[in-house]
């Protein structure tokens, strides 16, 4: 495993730790790491596999098991990102964001990609990797296609209104729902917002720079003209097969040109 001197301390300090508690039967490492490029800026997402029956007696102590396991400086539970199993950390000083995700052992081969085992009790955790094949994040464009255009009327209201950081929010919000991940899409890669976008897929991380605006009105309604036409010709250009709403579209698109035309 390579991973930044820093992680790497971390990892050796923290795994023979963990090791001593008999309800844990691995850990396993995701992300960056075991994708095979971490940098220093890089989190550490550790998986934590428990045994069953021992898994809501965990889940009660995880803050206090992290802090007798690392240096904790601060943690929270993960809830807003949709994963209650998870405890988001920094560890330290030197400061360190580590994520300590606890699952079940019947759980653990439920994956979008492989971990890479640090430690397994009995072999188990190999065993279920091996039976069960990672199932990846797809990208479900007619799901897109039938809100996009609720979605730019909405955004086109804020313009109107002048509300100018809600418009500011609603091009991020599109961004991270729709035009990061078909921009990874375009390149093969799993959709996670606008996540290594400049890395992976530069070209297109180039043309999302036009959907970026200051806080002035005529620049947002020209950052929700490139949003709109980026989606359309990305989503063209996937080839997929997609009931399109082509009245939606011609509305919306007329109301953003309306509205535009107004504020000049």
């Amino acid at each position: 495993m390579d991973a930044p001197t820093l992680h790497s301390r971390f990892l050796s300090d923290v795994l023979p730790r963990i090791q001593q508690d008999a309800r844990v039967t691995g850990v396993a490492v995701a992300g960056s790491i075991a994708g095979g490029h971490p940098d220093i800026y890089s989190d550490v997402d550790l998986i934590v596999v428990v045994d069953d029956e021992a898994f809501d007696s965990v889940m009660k102590e995880r803050l206090t098991l992290i802090g007798s396991w690392a240096a904790l400086v601060a943690g929270f539970t993960g809830e807003h990102v949709g994963e209650p199993r998870l405890i988001i950390t920094l560890v330290g000083p030197p400061l360190l964001h580590v994520d300590f995700k606890f699952v079940r052992a019947s759980d653990f081969a439920e994956r979008v990609e492989d971990p890479e085992i640090l430690w397994d009790r009995d072999g188990r955790l190999a065993e279920a990797l091996a039976e069960q094949p990672p199932t990846p994040t797809s990208l479900d464009l007619q799901w897109i296609e039938d809100r996009f255009w609720t979605w730019v009327h909405y955004g086109v209201t804020k313009l109107g209104r002048g509300e100018l950081f809600e418009v500011i929010g609603f091009l991020n919000y599109l961004r991270e729902a729709v035009l990061g991940p078909l921009a990874a899409r375009r390149v093969g890669a799993i959709p996670r917002g606008v996540r290594h976008l400049e890395s992976i897929a530069p070209d297109e991380a180039r043309e999302l720079r036009a959907t970026l605006c200051g806080y002035d009105r005529h620049d947002a309604g020209r950052a929700l003209l490139a949003g709109v036409d980026l989606y359309t010709r990305w989503r063209d250009e996937a080839g997929a097969p997609i009931e399109r709403n082509r009245q939606a579209e011609k509305l919306a698109v007329q109301y953003l040109h309306q509205v535009i035309d107004q504020a000049d």
